[in-house]
Order: C-alpha cells, then structure tokens, then sequence
C-alpha cells in the first residue's frame, strides 16, 4: 500500500499548492505537440510569471528560448524515454522574457503495468546559488592565476637580489624586506572586493613607519590600482623607500619625501602620473653597479605595465617620475 492511500485527495491538493517548490504535471507524451501541461501549482505561476489558464494543454517548450541549453534538455530526454526519473538544470525564460536558472526533479506517474502515464516536475529557482557558485569558479581561477604570477614574481626577485647582492647578509636583509613589502601589498588586494589597492595606502605602507616630523609628504587624488599594476609600482616604491633609508632623503635627519601623482585623461585611456621628490638629504650619486632598484625601475615597471620611468639625480635630491597607462578604451 502507498503512504497516501485514504488520503482525502483534497489534502494532496492544499499541500501541493501551498508548497514553495514549483510544481508542474504534464502529459508522458514526449514527441511534439506534447507534453502537455495539465497542472501547475501557485509557486510555478509566480515563479514564471504566467497565469494557468496561459499554460495549460501547452507544452512546457513553451519557457524555453535561445539561451537554454541543448545538452540539458537531451539528457532529460533520453532518461523520460527510459522511464527514469531526471534531475539536472537548464535556464528557463519567464513570461516577461527575463530568464531564471531552474533545478528539475522529473518522476514518473505508472500505472500498473509501468507505463508511464504522467510526469511530475519539482522546481527550483537556482539562479541566485548558480551565479554565487560563478563567481566561487572565477575567484579559485583567479586565485590560481595570482598564486602562479606571484610564485613568478618571488623568483625573480630572489633571482636578481642573488645578482645585485654583495654578501649574504645584505641578500638576507633585502630579500625579507622585498618578500614583507609583496605581502602588504597582496593583503591590501585580497581585502579589496574588486581586487585593487589604494596608491595612497601603498605608499604609506611603505613611508608611515619614517613619518617623524612632517618628512613624509604624499598628496594626490583617490586612485585605485589593479592587482597587476599595484604589485610591480608598490616594489617600485618599497626600492625607493629602502634606497632614501641607506643613501638619500631619509639618510638625513633634515630630509624629506613628496610624492604627488595625478591621473590625465587621454584619448586611448586614462594615465597616472607620480613623482617621487626627495629633498634636503645627501647629495645623490650615480650608483656604481645596477642593483635590483634600478633594474625595477628601469626594466620591470617599463616591461609589466608599459610605464615610461625618468631619473634625474638633481642638486636637491632624487627626482623619479613615472607614468603608465591604467587601461585602454
């Protein structure tokens, strides 16, 4: 015996149309016209949009449209053809023509001798969980694309600290340095919903810590940089800020850091300016030998993001200005 029999049938009914699940009968017919619709509960009329007299004796062909899938609905085909209950997905269009994904649930209704003489359909709008489970997908290859460039990135870095270190303390104290200057910066990202960094909280980042006195000044408009801008520009600006530390403005106990930026608007896309300008230290010299400063400066900023990298070694202190593209239109 079955669970609902003497059931009053009208108690089947009121729990069927007061369930949140959409629910739709149809006809077992599968070639077209049919199958056709005989039932469709409230939650499948506010779900689709529909009124049930629009609906029944049509098939359900009918909430199809270009963007549903073929695979889906050949899958569910072919198990109705063999009796078998069917589950998976499809998108599905609403009377108002905007679409919805659906989740299936297809069982058979046999009569005694197993033909099939019915299909009951349960629905469920899945658009919601299938657009989060998108962007879950985006974000793992996001985060495996960045693991692969900063694992890229960490051993170029400890390839030319080797190059441009004299001794191994002084490649132990610059690495570390540029490995905790690479994490800062992929912190500031990662906490980002949209994945940029703050030029401003790059810099300061790397300046706040020597701000004693007013010798640190930075001023500029509100600039959010990508991730594959921001992490070559703040190296860029860790090498700056550890240079003025050993050799210029920060060297000095009367010294002093301004950095500016501004972003100017072209026709092929905006691009960001920033001077470094320090002041009132040592006199600046020529370095003897290209280190990984100027090797990042002059190579990696111009290779990765295109910027255009000038020097100057004025009376005053050193003078950097740098631009580069944020994007094209």
């Amino acid at each position: 015996m079955s669970g609902f029999d003497g059931i009053d049938p009208r108690l089947l009914k009121a729990a069927v149309e007061a369930a949140g699940e959409a629910i739709l009968i149809t006809s077992a017919e599968l070639d077209e016209p049919g199958p056709r619709i005989e039932y469709a509960n409230p939650a499948f009329l506010r779900l689709t949009g529909y009124a049930e007299a629009d609906i029944v004796g049509r098939s359900p062909r009918l909430f199809q449209g270009p963007a549903t899938e073929r695979a889906a609905l050949d899958r569910a085909r072919a198990s109705l053809l063999a009796g078998q209950a069917f589950q998976g997905e499809a998108l599905n269009y609403r009377r108002d023509g905007s679409t919805y994904r659906v989740e299936w649930l297809i069982t058979p209704v046999r009569e005694g001798n197993g033909r099939s003489t019915h299909w009951v359909s349960a629905q469920r709008d899945v658009t919601e969980r299938s657009a989060f489970e998108g962007r879950q997908a985006l974000m793992v290859r996001e985060l495996h694309h960045r693991v692969k460039n900063t694992l890229a990135t960490v051993q170029a870095v400890l390839n030319a600290t080797l190059r441009s270190s004299v001794s191994m303390p002084e490649f132990a104290h610059a690495f570390g340095g540029r490995i905790l200057s690479l994490a800062r910066t992929h912190a500031l990202i990662t906490e980002d919903q949209a994945q940029t960094a703050s030029f401003e909280g790059l810099l300061r980042a790397e300046l706040d810590p020597y701000d004693e006195g007013g010798r640190i000044t930075v001023e500029g408009p509100r600039l959010k940089l990508p991730s594959e801008i921001a992490v070559p520009v703040s190296m860029a600006l860790h090498e700056l800020t550890t240079n003025a530390l050993r050799h210029g403005a920060l060297a000095h106990p009367g010294g002093r850091v301004v950095v500016t930026w501004k972003v100017d608007d072209n026709p092929t896309g905006p691009w960001f300016a920033w001077t470094w300008d320090e002041h009132d230290g040592p006199p600046p010299t020529l370095p003897t030998r290209e280190g990984f400063g100027t090797r990042l400066l002059n190579k990696i900023l111009t290779a990765q993001v295109a910027a255009e990298v000038d020097v100057a070694y004025d009376a005053d202190g050193l003078r950097i200005r740098v631009r580069l593209p944020l994007g094209r239109r």
